[in-house]
């Protein structure tokens, strides 16, 4: 049997995982089957908490989407993932250091709950993001079914897109985001996110999620729209971004300088499967 936690974090939901105290070998049809909300647990990505690799970290921190690929940060998940380790006594510290597939974060607990991330440097060069274009621009266009769309991209760890849009209730997210998505453009794929911008403090997102779909946040998505707000000038540090499941705050001091994410962190419930 393996042990589970449910967590959420603004709707987006987590299976997560001690692979520290029992063992754990899961494949991609395994980790589809504890996603599926029909036949397993239900959940939006699936994170492990590992060893350390080294004395320089307390964990690894490792994320599978919901179609059972591996992906290198996920925002949500780091503040489940920060709460998850506190909750359970694996550590006793409020600021914790975790190596994932895209480097170092530290994650903070804060006062009255919620959980502060660095998230780390954003990446713009189109090799960075990964992104095919021939140079670095604030926007780039992508023809979708006849519609040209504008995108900024930009790299948290995982590929993102953000298209701003007057509306974001009528935006179509599942047809364009799905289409985007898997666009030759991103030859990882890439998170596509649809952002209203309702002053120079506040946006309004949602986000269609590499190997998921839409889902009601995405942490390392908000950042992404931060970022590519404020740089267009649109958008001024600090800035809340509100999502379906709720509202995170981002915190940006421009090129070179990470960004900070802060948001809560729940645990809905905990049991075990036949693995």
């Amino acid at each position: 049997m393996l042990r589970f936690t449910k967590m959420q974090g603004l709707g987006n939901d987590f299976v997560v995982i001690d692979a520290i105290h029992q063992a754990v070998n899961l494949d991609a049809a395994g980790l589809r089957r504890l996603a599926d909300r029909h036949y397993g647990i239900g959940c939006d990505q699936i994170l492990l908490v590992e060893p350390p690799p080294s004395d320089e970290v307390d964990f690894r921190y490792r994320i599978f989407n919901a179609d059972g690929s591996e992906v290198a940060q996920c925002g949500n998940g780091a503040r489940c993932f920060a709460r998850f380790v506190r909750d359970k006594g694996l550590i006793d510290r409020d600021e914790i250091r975790v190596e994932t597939a895209s480097g170092r974060m530290v994650l903070r607990l804060e006062a009255g709950g919620e959980v502060r991330v660095d998230m780390g440097v954003p990446r713009h060069a189109p090799a960075e993001v990964p992104l095919l274009a021939a140079e670095e621009r604030l926007g780039y266009t992508v023809n979708i079914d006849g519609v040209d769309w504008t995108f900024g991209a930009v790299s948290m760890g995982n590929p993102h897109a953000v298209i701003t849009v007057p509306d974001v209730d009528a935006a179509p997210v599942a047809r364009v985001g799905a289409a985007l998505e898997r666009h030759e453009l991103f030859p990882e794929r890439a998170n596509i996110g649809f952002m209203q911008v309702l002053d120079s403090h506040h946006a309004r997102l949602r986000v269609y999620e590499r190997g998921t779909g839409e889902t009601l946040a995405c942490g390392s998505g908000a950042c992404a729209a931060a970022v590519v707000g404020m740089l267009r000038g649109a958008l001024q540090d600090p800035v809340r971004i509100d999502l379906p499941g709720g509202a995170l705050r981002i915190g940006w001091r421009g090129r070179g300088t990470p960004v900070h994410m802060s948001g809560p962190a729940v645990t809905v419930f905990e049991g075990s499967i036949e693995a």
